[in-house]
């Protein structure tokens, strides 16, 4: 029987692709950058017009979980319909997660949070559906930006 494929996300970035990499390994354990491949010189064609060294295929693990990446230009840029999620042991886990990963204010709500790539996170706390068993509970995760879990907790 053959090895089922694995499944990994592509993180397609206007031009920050090597950036983000050394962003992302910088805040989750276990995570490097695997591998690096630049655009050629932008003599050779010009459909290269602009890009060379920035990065045509990139490999990195976030946390034990393979990404790659590359430098596509503005023609795609992401929204929240994709997020990752976060599930951290605890609250100080989930502010860690918060400060390094939050940029965008307005895009904050139960949780979910855009870095300043434009890339969307769930910061949540491992035991989240055990803390929306009750409807004041999802009332009050609504009302959070960052999850806070003493107030899940008390709800």
């Amino acid at each position: 029987m053959a090895a089922l494929a694995a499944i990994q996300p592509c993180l397609w970035f206007n031009d920050q692709a090597r950036e983000a990499m050394e962003y992302y390994v910088g805040v989750f354990p276990d995570s490097r950058i695997n591998s690096i491949e630049a655009y050629p010189d932008e003599s050779l064609d010009e459909h290269f017009a602009g890009m060379a060294g920035k990065v045509i295929n990139g490999s990195f693990t976030l946390n034990g979980v393979d990404f790659v990446c590359l430098d596509g230009g503005p023609l795609f840029t992401f929204n929240e319909s994709v997020s990752f999620v976060v599930s951290c042991a605890d609250q100080a886990e989930i502010d860690r997660y918060w400060a390094a990963l939050s940029h965008v204010p307005e895009s904050e709500q139960c949780g979910w949070c855009k870095d300043r790539f434009g890339v969307s996170w769930q910061i949540i706390p491992a035991n989240m559906s055990e803390l929306m068993q009750r409807p004041a509970q999802v009332q009050v995760m609504m009302a959070q930006k960052k999850i806070v879990i003493a107030e899940l907790e008390q709800a």
